[in-house]
This record gives C-alpha cells, sequence and structure tokens, in this order.
C-alpha cells in the first residue's frame, strides 16, 4: 500500500514540474512578429516595460518629430510613441499567458481536519488533486501550444492592421494639406476675379450679371476653401491619433508638402497572384483556430462524461496515552447522473463545425480579395499616371497658350483667370488620384500578408468649374 501511495504522489509531483516548465517570454513573441511582418514593423516593435525603455522611445519620438515625418517615420513614430500600439501588445501578453494556464493542471487541495469525541481526538490529512487533469495534461498542453501559435499570429495580424491604418492616415494628411494649398489659391484667383468685376461695374464696363457670375464663384471658392481647411485639419488630427502624440508632440508635427512621387512601374500582376493564400494571416488565424477547436473537442468530450479526484489521506487518532495512525488514498468520481454532457458536446460539436466552415469561408475568400485589392492598386496608379502625364501637362499647355493670347490682347483678364482656376483644379484632381493610389498601395501591402482593407478606387471628377466672363482686356 505505502508503495502504491508513493508511486502516485511520485506521478502527481512529476506532472507538477512538467506543467510549470513551460515559461511564457513577450520579448519572444515580439521578436517572431518583427521577424513574421519586417516590412511593417522594421524590426522596431516592442514593448515597453522598464523606465529605461520608455525614456528611450521618447528620445526617439522626439528625434523623429524635429524633421518633416515621412511614411516610413510615422511608422516609426506609431511603433515608439503610441499607447495603442503598446496595449496591443500588452494584450498579446495577456492571450499568451492564458493559453499557457491552459497547459497547466490545478494546484492541489491540503484538506485537514480535526475531530474530538470524548476523550478521543482524531486529526486528519488528505492531499488531493485532480485525477481527469494528470491524464489529460499531454493533451492539454499540446492546445496550449496551438493557442500560443494562435495568439502569435493575432499580435502579427493587429500590428499589420495599425501600422496599415498609420500610413494610410499619413497618405490622407499630406494630400489633404496639399489640397488645401490649392484651394487657397483658387480662392485667391476668384477673390481678385471678383473685386475686378466690382470695380469695372462700377465704371460702366461691366454688366451686373457678369459681376455676378464672378461673385458666385468667389462665394463657392470659399466655401471650397472652408471645406479644404477642416478636411486638412481632420485628416491631421487622425493621424495624431493613431501616432498616439499628445497635445505637445502634436503641435511639433510637421508633414511634407506633398506626397511622394509614383513608383516608375507598378506591381506585376504574376507578382500579386504569386503571393500563397495560406500564407497570410487571416487564413494561418483560422486554420490554427480550427485546430484548437478539433482538439479541444476530444478533451471536452472527455471531461462532460466524468470528472474524478484522487488524494492521499493520514490520519492520527490520540485516545489518552494511546495514538493510532492510519493512511491510505481516496477515489472521488462525479456520476453523471442528472447531466449526461449531452448540451456541452452539441456546443462542442457546433463549435467545431464553425471553425471549420470558418476556415474554408477565410481560404476561398482570401484570393478573391487579393485580386479586388491588386484591380484597386492598378486602376489607382493608372489613373494617377494618367492624370500626371496627359491631363496635367495639357492643362499647362493651354495655360501657357493662354497667357500668350493675353499678352497679345486677343483674350481678357476674366478668361486668364477662369483658366488659371481650371489648371489648380486639375492639379487638386491629379492629387486626390495620386492619394488614391498610395491608399491602394498599403491596401495592397495588408492583403498580401494580414487581413484586407477596404480601399476603393475613388472616382476623380473630371469637371472644374470655371468663372469665364465676357470681358475685354
Amino acid at each position: 500500500m505505502k508503495t502504491r501511495i508513493f508511486r502516485l504522489t511520485a506521478v502527481a509531483a512529476a506532472a507538477f514540474v512538467l506543467a510549470g516548465c513551460a515559461s511564457l517570454n513577450i520579448e519572444q513573441a515580439v521578436q517572431e512578429t518583427n521577424q513574421a511582418v519586417p516590412t511593417f514593423t522594421q524590426g522596431k516593435l516592442e514593448l515597453s516595460r522598464t523606465d529605461e525603455q520608455r525614456q528611450s522611445r521618447q528620445r526617439l519620438s522626439e528625434q523623429l518629430l524635429a524633421t518633416p515625418l515621412g511614411v516610413d517615420e510615422a511608422v516609426q513614430l506609431a511603433l515608439a510613441n503610441s499607447p495603442a500600439m503598446q496595449a496591443l501588445i500588452a494584450q498579446s501578453w495577456a492571450d499568451l499567458a492564458a493559453a499557457n494556464q491552459f497547459g497547466r493542471i490545478a494546484n492541489p487541495v491540503f484538506t485537514f481536519e480535526r475531530v474530538r469525541l470524548g476523550s478521543e481526538l482524531e486529526i486528519g490529512r488528505l492531499l488531493s488533486f485532480g485525477l481527469l487533469d494528470l491524464i489529460t495534461l499531454p493533451q492539454r498542453q499540446v492546445i496550449s501550444r496551438s493557442q500560443t501559435a494562435q495568439a502569435k499570429t493575432q499580435l502579427s495580424a493587429a500590428v499589420v492592421d495599425q501600422v496599415s491604418q498609420v500610413r494610410q492616415g499619413w497618405v490622407r494628411a499630406v494630400a489633404a494639406q496639399q489640397q488645401l494649398t490649392y484651394a487657397q489659391q483658387v480662392n485667391k484667383s476668384a477673390e481678385a476675379g471678383a473685386e475686378l468685376a466690382r470695380r469695372l461695374q462700377q465704371v460702366g464696363n461691366f454688366t451686373r450679371l457678369q459681376r455676378a457670375r464672378q461673385q458666385a464663384f468667389y462665394a463657392d471658392a470659399v466655401a471650397q476653401l472652408a471645406a479644404a481647411n477642416h478636411a486638412a485639419t481632420a485628416a491631421r488630427e487622425e493621424l495624431v491619433r493613431l501616432l498616439g502624440l499628445d497635445a505637445g508632440q502634436a503641435a511639433q508635427l510637421k508633414l511634407p508638402e506633398r506626397l511622394p512621387d509614383l513608383p516608375k512601374q507598378a506591381r506585376a500582376t504574376v507578382d500579386v497572384t504569386a503571393a500563397a493564400t495560406q500564407q497570410r494571416l487571416d487564413v494561418q488565424l483560422a486554420r490554427q483556430q480550427l485546430e484548437v477547436a478539433g482538439r479541444a473537442q476530444g478533451l471536452n468530450l472527455v471531461n462532460s462524461l466524468f470528472d474524478t479526484e484522487a488524494g492521499v489521506r493520514r490520519d492520527t487518532v490520540f485516545d489518552g496515552d494511546e495514538r493510532a495512525n492510519a493512511s491510505g488514498f481516496e477515489l472521488a468520481i462525479r456520476l453523471p447522473l442528472f447531466d449526461w454532457g449531452g448540451a456541452q458536446r452539441a456546443a462542442m460539436n457546433a463549435q467545431s463545425l464553425a471553425a471549420a466552415n470558418r476556415y474554408e469561408a477565410v481560404a476561398r475568400s482570401a484570393s478573391s480579395q487579393l485580386r479586388e485589392s491588386y484591380s484597386a492598386y492598378r486602376t489607382a496608379y493608372d489613373v494617377a499616371r494618367h492624370y500626371r502625364d496627359e491631363i496635367v501637362p495639357l492643362r499647362k499647355t493651354i495655360s501657357d497658350e493662354n497667357v500668350l493670347r493675353y499678352n497679345g490682347m486677343f483674350i481678357g483678364v476674366f478668361e486668364l483667370l477662369a483658366d488659371t482656376r481650371e489648371q489648380v483644379t486639375s492639379v487638386m484632381q491629379a492629387i486626390n488620384a495620386q492619394q488614391q493610389f498610395w491608399l491602394a498601395d498599403a491596401g495592397l501591402a495588408s492583403s498580401l500578408i494580414g487581413k484586407p482593407l477596404a480601399v476603393g478606387a475613388t472616382a476623380v471628377s473630371a469637371g472644374a468649374p470655371a468663372g469665364g466672363a465676357e470681358a475685354g482686356h
């Protein structure tokens, strides 16, 4: 009997040691994320837990804010400065800890009893643990490792999503700032035309209708300038939130004057279609969820049928000067009399079926989403290049010719102002097309590796407000 008790205790002790050997290293998980998505994190994702790390992040943020912030620098600033990014990593740490905890068994329970009956005193001691937990420990550790891999994939996917939002926020902020500059030029031109029309009407060289046309265009330009001013402020504040800047840092934020030039060549279709959809993070995550659901179903099937506890017991009885010891073991089994676990098994089957269909749905939609993202990217590139190579140069040629005609007194000042406004409007449309391309580029990069972003090609209006007038030179 004593030998059997010793063996049972030794097995339980070994199980406790084995369950406690699995360690959790968030730094390793972060490093794996840096290696998995290097184009997004630039190898600089980290969780700051010490004052030294926080001070280092603060110094890096100050250095980045000292100069105009490019898109790559904006990503670095978000990684170093954003509390939301740090919260994301910390939450991943909690998910990893929960996955690690699932691979451990519950602590043993020590029960102490003291019973007196007359002159007899009985002291009982019981050390018990879940026998079913011990038996299913290897399977629980396999599930724990699968959940850990799932948590790491979720971290990578969340980082990709956050970085993609930063890139798109930077594009919107720079484009809105650039469009505001041209809206100010349109407003100045319209203001000059309205003032000249007012003076010409005063001296009798302009009709009331002609002046009203110029004044209406100026009023419209004022409204457009106000809208552009708010759009620039809203886009800038969106970027401030994505970067996690405080009020002082937001005041220091400087952006480039214009968006980057278009690349010489767009990404080839073959390069995009060659990307294996099985390597996408959303597909990996769905597959890991399916694996966890399948393994957990077998484990929970046993738990739904019965549960048992084993314990080592030692009792001591004192009766006067006499003392007697008794030792043995206990086995407690939960009898399935009222609940046979049918509902629990039905829920497990439903969860497994849902995970299998979810994985199939994600895998099927991955290639379709990739084709859609590439279509948006390629369309935006072609439209932006068309504006750059065709429309803007043509407007420039027309403007140059109208200047020559104005110098030769073939057209009046109002025709010249109207042409200038049309040229500026075409440039603003070209900026919008360029913005759509860089938004689509960030969306395609996200679709290639992580969950796709909703980026559609925004149509660019071909018309331009014209404020022509029938006035002579």
